[in-house]
């Protein structure tokens, strides 16, 4: 069994991860899963404190994003139909990274 470690940089902090298989090739696909570049800051503050999060919702819906602790903007990870285990980072039609606002609930 090969392994490879990387590291991704996201605002100040960065994640090692490993990856595996049975020889080059595979080794160097399982790394072309995590095909997201580093975020270095948040994409509405500016802010390098970022953090890597994860949550469920309706039970059933798996999101990972990026969250900016100082404004709250969430950057989301999407997932290939066709591979599940391979995630990008989701981006607006002119190729900008996808920083959303944090939705405030209505009152």
């Amino acid at each position: 069994m090969l392994q490879l470690m990387t590291t991704k940089r996201i605002g100040r902090r960065q994640f090692h991860f490993t990856v595996e298989g049975k020889n080059f090739h595979e080794v160097v696909a399982e790394y072309d899963r995590l095909s997201f570049p580093d975020v270095g800051a948040c994409g509405l503050c500016g802010s390098d404190n970022l953090d890597l999060t994860s949550r469920v919702a309706q039970g059933k819906f798996k999101y990972t994003s990026i969250k900016c602790k100082d404004c709250k903007g969430d950057l989301t990870f999407g997932k290939m139909q066709e591979d599940e285990d391979t995630y990008f980072l989701r981006r607006k039609p002119g190729g900008e990274l996808d920083w959303r606002p944090m939705e405030k609930k209505p009152e």
